[in-house]
């Protein structure tokens, strides 16, 4: 375990986010275990995984934890439906859905096809078809890439105002539920991550296994933004290396950036942030967001058979991939804890079964 800075005392975090309007959703403490084959093949460095694949909500995801207070918020302010956008296997898409049914909120959402997968029941949006969620299809001309924020807020709006018309209360969530924008007034999804970096302090410090660097697929921004935070909180020296799945960094540190400035401000912290905080690696981006290659469903498929662990291809495969290739790149000194954050995501695998069969060999 590395040197501790000045910190807060865990009890008193806790009590901070207690301020905050919460529903229970997910199983918590998810599961936190060392990865023994893939630990063995890094040569001394420890590889632990954090599974939010299994917080217990619709296939588990790290948006369930988010959720929890979006939700939360959605209810205080009296809506009765919630609306929000993303890419059409969006997990945050389904996990919302999950989630605002379970707490009787209508779920609209906002799909856009920027990758070629086809628009049709298959993987996450089977299952919101399942949860009689309501869904607008809208074809993306910015395809391999997040569509473009301001657009998709916009369009969202016009989805809002049409549900008003039929008297319907809605609360606008941006994609991943990490920004502020819409009804989202303070940044609720990376309160959440600030949470559970609490959690994984209080599954590791007993043994004395406080990871050296956490390792997560970026995407939206809230997750890396909510750990980073949580981790000066507590004082440690821990890295988080966020691994981009749809932007470039150049493009997308700004957005990390204030997400977590704007949680440090939410929380009232007194903690500096420093750009060396903010970690982010795009060498695994591939062909694109949302688009398969050989090399990421060869790491589906490995994972698979050697930790029995079920990667998605659009966020948790690039980020392992990552990690991987980091390792061997001696990015990690030979005695680093690594903890892996698996953000789940599982049921878009099955809607990119065609591709992946065409990108992996036959037995």
């Amino acid at each position: 375990m590395r040197e501790k800075i000045k910190a807060y005392d865990l009890e008193d975090l806790k009590r901070k986010i207690k301020d905050f309007p919460f529903v229970e959703l997910i199983s918590r403490p998810t599961p936190l275990y060392l990865m023994e084959k893939l630990s063995k093949e890094a040569e001394g460095r420890k590889i632990l995984i954090k599974r939010d694949d299994l917080t217990g909500l619709a296939f588990g995801g790290n948006k369930s934890r988010k959720l929890e207070f979006i939700l939360a918020d959605a209810l205080k302010k009296g809506a009765d439906t919630v609306v929000t956008w993303g890419a059409l296997q969006s997990n945050w898409c389904l996990q919302l859905a999950a989630a605002a049914c379970k707490v009787g909120l209508r779920p609209v959402l906002l799909l856009f096809k920027s990758y070629d997968v086809p628009a049709i029941y298959e993987g996450n949006v089977f299952l919101e078809f399942l949860l009689d969620a309501r869904i607008e299809i809208k074809e993306s001309a910015e395809k391999g890439k997040s569509v473009n924020q301001d657009k998709a807020l916009e369009l969202l709006e016009e989805l809002a105002a049409r549900e008003r018309a039929k008297g319907h209360r809605p609360y606008l969530v941006p994609v991943g539920g990490s920004t502020r924008g819409g009804h989202l007034d303070k940044p609720l999804g990376a309160l959440s991550y600030f949470q559970a970096m609490l959690e994984i302090y209080e599954q590791t410090a007993p043994f004395s296994a406080t990871p050296d660097y956490l390792v997560t697929a970026s995407g939206s921004g809230g997750t890396q933004a909510g750990l980073i935070v949580g981790a000066k909180a507590l004082g440690l020296k821990t890295k988080v290396v966020g691994i981009c799945v749809s932007d470039k960094k150049e493009e997308f540190l700004p957005v990390v950036k204030q997400i977590a400035f704007d949680l440090v401000n939410t929380l009232d912290l007194e903690v500096e942030l420093d750009n060396e905080d903010f970690i982010l690696v795009d060498d695994y981006l591939g062909a694109g967001y949302g688009l398969m290659t050989a090399e990421i469903a060869q790491t589906i498929r490995n994972i698979f058979k050697k930790e029995a662990l079920i990667l998605d291809p659009v966020y948790t495969a690039k980020a392992m991939l990552g990690l991987i290739d980091l390792v061997k790149r001696n990015y990690f000194s030979s005695n680093d804890r690594i903890l892996f954050v698996h953000t789940g995501g599982t049921p878009a695998l099955f809607a990119f079964k065609d591709y992946l069969l065409s990108c992996l060999p036959a037995h």
